[in-house]
């Protein structure tokens, strides 16, 4: 049996998923990458735990964190991986300061915690679909064609940890609840 995988994240309102589904459906509709993330698992990842025994220490260390809701906005498609066969599709955010400060308190404490994470910059997405899935290669002007022509703003208002189950749909299962709190500064 697999061990199972934790990270703490951004969660994302119904409306905001419904808004990532709906911009992501044409290129679903057209089976242009292999996998899609299931609505319900969309996230913003923070600092990716991988396998853990003892969680209490670094639920302790984001629970005491200070940190305030603020404003996030989607805007734009993106890739990670070869530029002609990309293994992830990713939504956007507009940079912001406040997300800065939450994932480096964040990441800080899961260090603190002891846990080995990830150290190239962070990168703020949310993974919407997975590995090209068509015999022509992927091209920007082909993303183009696809970015939303609006923007979606919402709040982040909780900090989740989420454990992943590999063998069912929706696979990721929020295990412990961070609110981030109002009218405090981040």
């Amino acid at each position: 049996m697999l061990k199972a995988h934790y990270f703490f994240a951004l969660s994302l309102s119904q409306e905001t998923k419904r808004h990532i589904q709906k911009w992501t459906q044409p290129m679903k509709d057209e089976n242009f990458f292999k996998n899609w993330v299931h609505p319900q698992d969309y996230h913003l990842t923070l600092a990716f735990l991988g396998s853990a025994d003892e969680l209490q220490p670094v639920i302790h260390k984001v629970e005491a964190l200070e940190c305030s809701a603020f404003p996030l906005t989607l805007d734009h498609f993106g890739i990670f991986g070869k530029s002609d066969s990309p293994r992830i599709l990713w939504m956007g955010i507009q940079p912001s300061e406040a997300l800065q400060r939450v994932r480096d308190r964040v990441y800080d404490s899961c260090e603190e915690a002891g846990f080995q994470l990830d150290k190239r910059p962070f990168s703020p997405h949310i993974t919407v679909g997975r590995k090209w899935n068509k015999a022509f290669p992927f091209t920007t002007e082909w993303l183009n064609a696809f970015q939303p022509t609006h923007t979606h703003s919402f709040t982040a208002v909780e900090i989740v940890l989420y454990q992943t189950h590999l063998d069912r749909l929706p696979k990721y299962e929020a295990i412990y609840t961070k609110s981030l709190q109002a009218n405090r500064p981040s």
